[in-house]
């Protein structure tokens, strides 16, 4: 079987359902989450923007310049070694969380869902693709995307702790919520594009042999530190 594929159906599928599940209760969920306590949003609004697109390009992009000028400068090779890791781990992060941009913004021109803000003016539902108004921008969520991504290529890397990064990157979802930024079907689509770009990124690196490996199922499962070295 195709693994990258059956696991692209799988969360197609996913989103799909939760997507078309959320849907109706939108309105209704978004309104709640905007009229909890002030010390909840509060909370939100410092965390919500911990999934911005540009810190996670621009760290990745300067770990893997850092690296890549570490392993050409350094005649230790074990320096070198580390170094060329370090690079794979930079290039990794950078080509999840810059795929995972360039498809949400594509997504959010295309579909032009206006956000919460103005749902008294449209309404839930109010579909404007090609505006290239950020107001037209709520599906799917761009900070729920980055942060399925940038979570998402960590759950990749360390099995062990995929609940954890799962719920950091569930937290800034609902966050976006809460702030009245977004829908929660916005959310959940994003999440899964995120999560679905880290996959499809550590299937192609698996292939090359970097930071991953085929497992017997064909699946993509973390290098240990020392094979990483060789």
């Amino acid at each position: 079987m195709n693994q990258p594929l059956a696991s692209s159906g799988w969360i197609l599928l996913t989103t799909i359902i939760l997507v078309v599940a959320l849907v109706p209760f939108d309105p209704h969920l978004s309104q709640w989450a905007q009229g909890l306590p002030q010390e909840i949003i509060g909370f939100n609004r410092a965390i919500t923007d911990f999934g911005t697109f540009a810190w996670m390009i621009y760290t990745s992009a300067t770990l893997l310049l850092i690296a890549f000028i570490v392993r050409r400068s350094s005649r230790r090779d074990t320096v070198r070694q580390r170094a060329r890791t370090a690079r794979r781990l930079g290039a990794y992060f950078l080509l999840t969380i810059g795929t995972a941009s360039v498809l949400v913004h594509g997504l959010k021109l295309l579909i032009g869902r206006a956000r919460p803000e103005l749902f008294a003016e449209y309404g839930a539902y109010s579909l404007t693709p090609f505006t290239g108004s950020g107001a037209f921008e709520s599906f799917p969520s761009g900070h729920s995307t980055a942060a399925g991504a940038f979570f998402g290529a960590f759950a990749m890397l360390t099995p062990g702790l995929r609940p954890i990064f799962l719920i950091l990157a569930l937290l800034i979802g609902v966050s976006r919520v809460v702030v009245g930024a977004h829908y929660p079907s916005d959310v959940a689509a994003g999440l899964l594009l995120g999560l679905w770009t880290a996959m499809m990124v550590a299937f192609l690196f698996a292939r090359r042999d970097w930071l991953f490996r085929l497992d017997a199922g064909g699946w993509p499962a973390p290098k240990t530190a020392r094979s990483r070295l060789k």
